[in-house]
């Protein structure tokens, strides 16, 4: 009987972001659950200050971010030379090149959701999980995101952009007419980092100043009232939604303690919404996924408005991936466990219709 050859998929891990622990969490999820009879796996972990290794150990390693310690680590890379299409991993004196069928960049944040990884993946020829460098960039840049979502036709809410090197009093002075309260956000950072919720003047100006810590360019946005949905969305031209959540908050907003311990907060699951609001929220997120360019996976999160509105929040395009994770939760309601989840976005990657 003729064995059928195992693909081999090298998962991602770390990276140089303030999303380095999130990214360690989702990563051991991810690799627990890839089916090791189908796959042939090839850990690769990125320190906090950028250096890449080859990992050869366990996922509680992982988890308790002392996989660097492990003496299997190897320094590699991936090239972005088509003619190698592999990792390369300096052993002794000597450089060796393993060859990979598929990327999975369980990487979140800057330096790794936003379009970098994923540039190099497309230079080196070798297929991966999730949107491409473009995608990933415009989804990770909130204001740009938002101007092309409501081009689209889906509400968004009423903003500025301030960047470093402009007049903070002037800024918020122009802040000031979108009316208190107001969310102070770095465009391009995930898991709510630096993100503050400002009622007055004076915590406007501190939470801009905050939110420069965290990136050169900051959205100063309109409160939205009303709760906030998720969109898992799994596919790439005809896109599948799977059930919608809905986060109840007691705090001010989901910030990054609430969303990994949900001390306060609840997700509901199914969301407590009518059919009809499922279906135009659905319809919403199909419109964002495909505005934004997303193929793969996201999750789509909006807010549903007292008078019904619905408004746009931002893409995810490498949503958590552990097992108490949104993402997964979502589509498991959905009948789509998740090794199953796995096969599809290791079978999306390597489809041609993603390569197009």
């Amino acid at each position: 009987m003729q064995l059928t050859q195992k693909t081999t998929v090298a998962v991602l891990f770390g990276g140089c972001s303030t999303e380095y622990g999130v990214s360690l969490q989702s990563a051991a999820s991810v690799i627990d659950h890839l089916d090791k009879d189908q796959y042939d796996l090839v850990l690769v972990g990125i320190t906090r200050e950028g250096a890449w290794f080859r990992y050869g150990g366990g996922t509680d390693g992982i988890r308790e971010d002392r996989w660097q310690e492990h003496p299997s680590c190897l320094p590699a890379f991936l090239p972005p030379s088509r003619d190698l299409a592999g990792l390369v991993e300096l052993v002794g004196t000597e450089y060796r090149v393993t060859p990979v069928d598929v990327v999975f960049p369980v990487l979140h944040g800057k330096n790794g959701e936003d379009g970098t990884v994923q540039g190099l993946l497309e230079l080196s020829g070798i297929p991966f999980v999730g949107c491409d460098a473009l995608s990933s960039a415009v989804c990770m840049d909130k204001s740009i995101a938002s101007k092309l979502v409501r081009m689209a036709g889906v509400n968004t809410a009423p903003s500025i952009v301030v960047y470093a090197e402009d007049d903070l009093y002037s800024a918020v002075k122009e802040a000031e007419e979108l009316g208190f309260p107001l969310y102070v956000k770095p465009a391009r950072s995930g898991s709510s980092f630096g993100i503050v919720k400002a009622y007055d003047k004076l915590e406007l100006m501190e939470g801009i100043r905050s939110a420069f810590l965290h990136d050169n360019k900051v959205v100063v946005e309109q409160n939205v009232s009303g709760f906030e949905v998720g969109c898992a969305v799994l596919g790439n031209t005809d896109p599948m939604i799977a059930e919608i959540d809905e986060i109840e908050l007691q705090g001010e907003f989901f910030d990054y303690d609430e969303k990994y311990s949900l001390a306060t907060s609840t997700i509901h699951l199914p969301a407590r919404i009518s059919g009809d609001t499922a279906a135009r929220i659905r319809e919403a997120a199909k419109l964002i996924y495909r505005t934004l360019g997303c193929t793969g996976l996201a999750r789509v999160d909006m807010f549903v408005c007292p008078d019904g509105r619905i408004v746009f929040n931002e893409v995810n395009t490498m949503p958590g991936f552990t097992a108490a994770s949104r993402y997964p939760n979502m589509m498991r309601a959905s009948h789509i466990a998740y090794p199953e989840l796995m096969d599809r976005l290791i079978q999306l990657a390597l489809s041609k219709e993603a390569r197009a």
